[in-house]
């Protein structure tokens, strides 16, 4: 099955999508272009918005408009509608080499995120992963550190995080409590369990992970038990993220990169989407609890 091409963006490193459920449109980032995108599937309208550095993931919130940003030097509310900023954190200044990079919303509402080392290969994993908790405190996970981190989807329940060091290219996962706790890191996906690196992922309502698999043009849905269940193909050799969209949930959206393609194909950067006969669940916002 081959995902279809809906909107040539042609970013240079699209990532982060997610979908409102609230406004029916899928937001994202190109990371070098420092640009938010938004794209409503009904109208085929996109907007997109410069801004005043690298945007590497976000949140929504519980108002409409309002976002949680990951810049690449910090955390930021965003006001769409006045293009106003607030400043929370930043994150990681003693470390000159890491920005932001992947990150998604609990089931309790608050915003995990990790690190990538800017540093020229090979990469070592200097960064770490972060929770910005309800309260806006800001705290370190005990996962160990990371290169770059991606892959950050929570259980239908909540009570399982998956999280990635690309760079090993491992998919892992630990327990996680009620409280953030965090127990019993492991290995979901070995490194040879797919082709390409793990790139971003999401969760559907059987509790399978879809994943972007880079360099290998595909998603890969993975069932609980970490074996492979189902592949989906797109023209892109870069696939970054994944989401699920639409009125029914239904949709699997993905964003790609065309950054260091000597030759891009045709869709490089665009955006992708196929329908499904799997459902998935609604994206968190910040600051709000939610059941699956």
């Amino acid at each position: 099955m081959m995902m279809e091409l809906i909107l040539d963006a042609r970013n240079t490193l699209g990532e982060g999508i997610l979908w409102d459920d609230r406004r029916q449109r899928l937001l994202w980032t190109d990371i070098e272009g420092s640009e938010l995108w938004s794209y409503v599937p009904e109208t085929g309208f996109a907007k997109r918005w410069v801004l005043r550095e690298r945007l590497c993931s976000m949140a929504l919130t519980g108002r409409d408009d309002h976002l949680l940003l990951g810049f690449a030097s910090g955390l930021s509310f965003f006001d769409i509608a006045t293009g106003s900023f607030e400043r929370l954190h930043d994150v990681e200044p003693h470390l000159p080499t890491t920005r932001l990079n992947d990150g998604r919303v609990d089931r309790e509402g608050r915003f995990v995120f990790g690190m990538f080392n800017q540093a020229e290969n090979p990469k070592h994993p200097v960064g770490g992963f972060y929770r910005l908790n309800r309260d806006l405190s800001l705290e370190a996970l005990p996962l160990g550190g990371v290169a770059i981190a991606n892959s950050i989807c929570f259980s239908p329940d909540g009570r399982t995080m998956y999280y990635a060091d690309s760079a090993t290219r491992a998919i892992r996962c630990c327990d996680y409590a009620h409280d953030g706790t965090i127990s019993r890191p492991r290995v979901f996906a070995r490194p040879d369990a797919a082709a390409g690196d793990p790139d971003g992922s999401t969760i559907d309502a059987e509790g399978f992970l879809w994943n972007a698999r880079w360099g290998a043009g595909q998603v890969v849905r993975f069932a609980p038990d970490g074996r492979v269940d189902r592949i989906l193909a797109l023209p892109a050799r870069q696939p970054t993220c994944v989401a699920f969209g639409g009125p029914g949930l239904d949709v699997l959206y993905a964003t790609s990169a065309s950054v260091g393609l000597a030759d891009p194909a045709a869709g490089a950067g665009g955006l992708f989407a196929q329908g499904l006969d799997v459902r998935g669940l609604p994206e968190g916002r910040f600051g709000i609890a939610t059941d699956a």
